[in-house]
């Protein structure tokens, strides 16, 4: 299940470390408590709109530009769940190698 804190702490947390910053130099600069921007960043709280506004603002990052990484994230999360629910079929060939004949089973994803 895809959960958009998750990807959002995860969009955030990326942006600072790319930056070189560290936890407290963040939540110093957006007025947040360390231990609540932590809890941000691994998508254990929901932040409000003008807290993720000051974060970034923090990070000198846009908060569409934070939104539009979340936003690949869901996305690829959305994809990676699709082909993992795909149903399995399974199929028994018959494989000749030479002289040799086997029968394989194989899992093949319908479409």
């Amino acid at each position: 299940m895809i959960v958009l804190r998750r990807e959002l702490g995860e969009a955030l947390r990326a942006r600072r470390q790319s930056q070189g910053r560290t936890l407290r130099q963040v939540s110093s600069a957006a007025s947040v408590s360390l231990g609540y921007l932590s809890e941000v960043e691994r998508g254990e709280k929901e932040a409000s709109s003008e807290l993720l506004s000051a974060i970034c603002h923090a990070l000198d990052t846009p908060l569409s530009e934070v939104l539009d990484d979340v936003a690949r994230r869901v996305a690829v999360a959305e994809s990676v769940n699709a082909a993992i629910a795909l149903p399995v079929t399974s199929v028994t060939s018959v494989v000749s190698l030479g002289d040799n004949r086997s029968e394989v089973e194989v899992g093949v994803a319908a479409a």
